[in-house]
């Protein structure tokens, strides 16, 4: 499997995006076995922002940290995962956020997980999704506050939004399905803007 996420990834003609206006963060697509899965968490009820909310394991990158260094910092501390710069295979387009950031999306190998211990003060819930699960077509609604479609990824009997819910739907595309489909257009729910 890392050798087909390598090969999609390669192929993929990734958009960064120039917004000099926002702040810079990264998310941890991180692979796992048996699987493939990946991990995704909730974030603590506790958290002063989008608590509560399904998160990809992530946050703000520090001054001069590249965006894979900022997913592997964000992946050990929100989960007690260590990985080195090996286990970078490639990176998504940036999604810029109603609540001013960049996001760019670094997809890693973890291999086998092992144990993860997850932060309580950043962590609620830990999932180790499989692939298949994401594997589905979103749900697009229109909204009266923004003329761009809120991306709806059902998953649990629940549905996960933007950005999470646009990066896996963007990773679902171009690593199973090898389709070049771009997310930064697709609109976060309301709630999600502050």
């Amino acid at each position: 499997m890392r050798s087909q996420v390598v090969d999609a990834l390669r192929r993929f003609d990734r958009r960064p995006a120039e917004r000099p206006d926002l702040k810079r963060a990264s998310v941890a697509i991180a692979l796992i076995e048996p699987g493939p899965a990946f991990l995704l968490t909730r974030r603590a009820p506790t958290l002063r922002g989008h608590a509560g909310q399904w998160a990809l394991p992530g946050g703000r990158n520090e001054p001069g940290e590249s965006p894979g260094e900022a997913a592997r910092r964000e992946l050990a501390e929100e989960l007690g995962l260590v990985l080195g710069t090996d286990a970078e295979l490639g990176m998504l387009d940036d999604y810029p956020t109603r609540s001013g950031y960049v996001i760019t999306p670094v997809v890693l190998w973890a291999g086998t997980d092992g144990e993860l211990q997850p932060n309580p003060a950043e962590v609620s819930e830990l999932h180790r999704v499989p692939l298949d699960l994401i594997d589905i077509e979103p749900r697009f609604l229109t909204i009266p506050e923004s003329d761009a479609p809120v991306i709806q990824l059902p998953l649990f009997g629940r549905f996960v939004h933007a950005p999470t819910g646009a990066v896996l739907y963007q990773f679902r595309e171009v690593v199973l399905h090898g389709r070049p489909t771009r997310v930064a257009h697709l609109e976060q729910p309301v709630f999600a803007w502050r």
